[in-house]
């Protein structure tokens, strides 16, 4: 290594690494070392540290040093503080994606309005805020002086519908706009947002009626998503009148108890979207957070008037619609003949009669999610099993689900994800699954009762294509999993990197000892990086010992609530945290990675 040219080092080799690789390889020899931060480093444009693990302040202002040219940041920013951000923005940020910003306040947007005044797309997930009455007037200041901005995404997370952040943000978007996300926003707050862009002027009325045409001052506006209290024809019509131009329209509402009449979502309200011509993303999602409630004034009719309007969809995600049947919904399947993505969640009427047709027209299906359909069976697996495109199979709380559906799932060809959680099958279907040919890189069977250690065992022994790519592998809450099953992912399981085995009872220190020398001496990219071992209860205090050096070398996040640590636990655990600055060790019961859950870490009476 050390003979060959510099040039052929970097050009060959490190400009096809991201960070983390980069500065993995730049471990190995001094030569590496230097053309890493000499040649590479400084012409970085993109820095992506979402994911994989959570930065501190240190670490990235090392990076910062010896990166002077990034253009996009995406940044997990549990551990980061406002004050961190005003040395590290600058006038050629282009893009900030901030995610998990549970330190972070509203004084985030002057500091880019003072220093990235270039800025086009800026996204930042907040949690509550302490001072929300400043929110909108600090978004405004920013509105006000980035003014070449195209995307927008203002999410706050662990919040009430009550508070007005986005009364009047409307007034101050600049005309490049493209996309707006805000979330939450209270319907009547959004109402005056929409109305207000490009100087609209649509008034509400008492009595709805479906709009002729769209109102002569009209937005440029392509895409929006909103979280509500609730979702209504006033609103629906109103978008439709001001953003005829509307490419995609994400909307979701979690009211707290059912909705009046006349504030809720109808059949006319489904009617008006027909105006967005060009329309070919659409989501409607009644959520059940806070209220068990539904889109109870939809009928079939709604259904049927919107696939016609909109055959352009490509995209489709409904939720809540109780009263649609299996004809509603089938509708949509057979005017919209260029749907790739199709995800219906709690319809109870929902049954195998709306894919009935399937195999008969032309599939350009990729992904489908049907999420707690109780009247869906195998039948409809094997059906869209025949659109060959399909990269995403999702079947949570489809508890009609068996074994007879996975062989024909097992033939996909691009079928990458697969969630079986909460279904009834059993070691045979896995063994069936285990001698297939997709190259499944995530399963998620949690749930699922009638499997075994034995089914793990013939799902990664049975010769097929999932035991070399599986990289993500579900095992929550299944009572038949016990220290035999992990110790055949250990054996056989070589590229499984994320693994969840909360509530798994039977899985003791054996265990945990067998996956802490996982490949120990092979490279990091193989490394378990996610273990979720939430309310295992079959572990000792002795488990945690297991996290120190030079055991579970690739960790960056754990789950460890619910299970018993000893007296000496915050000792142990700050050890630990000394030992590995980079490890997240997540005692709240979040899900892999704290991608829930996280907006509540920073509150004190929580621990």
């Amino acid at each position: 290594m050390e003979n060959l040219p510099s040039i052929l080092i970097t050009q060959e080799i490190l400009t096809k690494l991201d960070l983390e690789a980069l500065c993995t390889v730049a471990c190995v020899t001094k030569t590496l070392h230097s053309s890493a931060y000499r040649y590479v480093l400084p012409f970085f444009t993109s820095l992506d540290l979402s994911s994989s693990f959570i930065p501190d302040a240190n670490s990235l202002h090392y990076i910062r040093n010896r990166c002077n040219n990034i253009k996009t940041i995406s940044l997990n920013c549990q551990r980061l503080s406002n004050s961190f951000f005003t040395p590290f923005l600058a006038p050629h940020i282009q893009q900030l994606n901030l995610y998990c910003c549970s330190l972070l306040t509203s004084q985030i947007f002057v500091s880019i309005a003072e220093n990235c005044r270039f800025i086009r797309v800026l996204m930042v997930e907040f949690a509550e805020q302490d001072s929300p009455h400043l929110l909108e007037p600090d978004l405004i200041y920013m509105l006000r002086r980035c003014n070449l901005l195209e995307c927008l995404s203002i999410t706050i997370r662990g919040t009430k519908f009550y508070v007005n952040f986005f009364h009047s943000v409307g007034c101050f978007l600049p005309k490049t706009l493209n996309t707006l996300m805000l979330k939450p926003v209270l319907e009547e707050n959004a109402f005056g947002v929409v109305n207000n862009l490009e100087g609209g002027s649509y008034s509400a009325y008492e009595e709805l009626s479906i709009p002729v045409s769209p109102s002569p001052s009209v937005s440029g506006l392509q895409r929006l998503s909103l979280v509500l209290d609730v979702i209504s024809d006033r609103l629906l019509i109103t978008i439709s009148c001001i953003l005829p131009l509307l490419l995609e329209l994400d909307l979701k509402d979690m009211p707290n108890k059912e909705p009046v009449p006349n504030r809720d979502l109808t059949d006319n309200g489904l009617q008006s979207l027909c105006s967005c011509r060009h329309l070919t993303g659409l989501t409607l999602i009644r959520g059940r957070h806070n209220f068990q409630g539904s889109f109870k004034r939809v009928t079939d009719m709604g259904m049927f008037l919107l696939s016609e309007g909109c055959k352009g969809l490509q995209s489709v995600r409904l939720g809540g619609f109780s009263k649609v049947s299996a004809a509603g919904f089938a509708s949509l399947l057979q005017s919209c003949q260029k749907i790739k993505n199709l995800e219906i969640r709690n319809a109870p009427l929902l049954s195998d009669l709306a894919f009935y047709n399937l195999i008969e027209a032309p599939s350009t299906l990729v992904e489908v999610r049907l999420l707690s359909c109780n009247l869906i069976t195998s039948e409809t697996v094997k059906k869209l099993s025949s659109s060959k495109s399909l990269e995403v199979i999702d079947l949570r709380g489809c508890k009609s689900i068996a074994d007879s559906c996975l062989y024909s799932v097992s033939l996909l060809q691009k079928l990458t994800s697969l969630n079986l959680s909460g279904a009834d099958i059993t070691d045979g279907g896995l063994s069936v699954l285990g001698r297939g040919s997709s190259p499944i890189s995530h399963l998620s069977l949690r749930g699922c009762k009638r499997i075994t250690d034995k089914g793990i065992s013939h799902l990664l022994s049975g010769g097929g294509a999932i035991v070399k790519t599986l990289e993500s592998l579900d095992l929550a809450h299944m009572p038949g999993i016990s220290d035999n099953a992990i110790l055949t992912i250990v054996a056989s399981g070589k590229e499984i990197t994320e693994l969840c085995l909360r509530s798994c009872f039977y899985v003791t220190d054996s265990s945990l000892r067998a996956l802490a020398n996982k490949r120990r001496y092979e490279d990091d990219s193989k490394q378990l990086k996610q273990l979720d071992i939430y309310n295992c209860t079959g572990l000792s205090a002795k488990a945690l010992e297991l996290l120190r050096k030079p055991l579970f070398r690739g960790l960056h996040w754990i789950g460890i609530g619910q299970i018993y640590l000893g007296r000496k636990r915050n000792r142990v655990m700050a050890e630990i945290q000394n030992e590995r600055p980079w490890l997240t060790m997540c005692l709240d019961g979040c899900e892999m990675g704290c991608h829930d859950g996280w907006e509540y870490h920073c509150r004190p009476q929580d621990y």
